[in-house]
């Protein structure tokens, strides 16, 4: 039977929002769980928490990730695939997920300062404004994931370090996986908050994150892929998830790469959304499955987990 989502499904979940609320809630917090590590220590996590942040674009069409049937459709797709272990994503998406019947056996990690909007003149100050500790516990998730973007220019930036830093601590100490994403960022000339590519910035903000809060036992961390992925992954020994970005045209480098670094001891998987869901040319599934092999050596493209 086809696992791709349908449109009656689709709006029965809408009337599900308007009628019976509590079931998406519900339904999130009574699915099936599982072990963050599973059975080899490797992680593909579809990361779709782009949305509550206002980031929209893909393979070139500015409002790729915009229409919530497509990007709900694709997600149920992907992750009926063997060697997907879960979605990261905003409150919204897990519940429709859930509701969905898609989260079972599955990994569930709640995104939680997603207030740099993209664009915004105030881009870097990521507050809270998704998920806090508390309710990546009370609803079943299975970790909490921050966004850490570093500007030596910017004073809002010690603000985002500092709630990082009681947010690691207090996932800590409920024992739920925090992602922490540490990312090296610059103004550009026109005042616009740009990913920086220095490696060394990639290896220095690594270091700072891996010092955060009061205990570091289930910090994982995500970080772009690098052609010096020794260094940048040797500059911590926490677990360290790439992540996916928008390829483009050039996914094959970006597959490359991931397949370069999966070598290093501690480089433990993938947390993509855009280059598998939305890949330039050709369907999710197709790209998923590539990175499943990827991920999960023992795992071969439609083939059992």
């Amino acid at each position: 039977m086809s696992s791709a989502l349908d449109r009656a499904q689709y709006e029965a979940l809408i009337e599900a929002r308007v009628f019976e609320p509590d079931s998406l809630r519900s339904a999130l917090a009574a699915r099936t769980r599982r072990g963050v590590a599973g059975a080899d220590g490797r992680l593909l996590i579809l990361a779709a928490d782009h949305t509550a942040r206002g980031m929209l674009s893909a393979s070139g069409d500015p409002l790729a990730v915009a229409d919530r049937f497509t990007l709900l459709d694709r997600l149920v797709r992907s992750l009926a695939e063997p060697g997907v272990d879960g979605v990261l994503a905003s409150a919204d998406i897990l519940e429709e997920l859930a509701w969905l019947g898609a989260l079972d056996g599955r990994l569930a990690i709640g995104t939680m300062n997603r207030g740099g909007v993209i664009g915004a003149d105030w881009e870097l100050d990521d507050r809270m404004t998704a998920y806090d500790a508390d309710h990546v516990e009370s609803c079943g998730l299975d970790g909490g994931k921050v966004l850490l973007r570093i500007d030596d220019t910017d004073p809002g930036v010690a603000r985002t370090i500092e709630a990082v830093a009681s947010v690691v601590t207090q996932l800590a100490d409920r024992r739920l996986m925090c992602m922490v994403e540490p990312l090296p960022y610059l103004k550009e000339p026109s005042g616009r908050a740009a990913l920086d590519p220095s490696d060394e910035r990639l290896i220095k903000v690594v270091a700072i994150a891996s010092g955060l809060g009061s205990s570091s036992g289930y910090t994982w961390l995500k970080i772009p892929g690098s052609d010096r992925m020794r260094e940048v992954a040797g500059a911590t020994s926490m677990p360290v998830l790439m992540l996916g970005g928008d390829p483009g045209a050039d996914a094959d480098r970006t597959f490359d790469r991931w397949a370069d670094a999966m070598r290093e001891p501690n480089v433990r998987g993938l947390v993509a959304g855009r280059a598998l869901l939305y890949p330039h040319s050709e369907q999710p599934e197709v790209a998923v499955r590539r990175a499943a092999a990827i991920v999960h050596s023992s795992v071969q493209p439609g083939g059992p987990s």
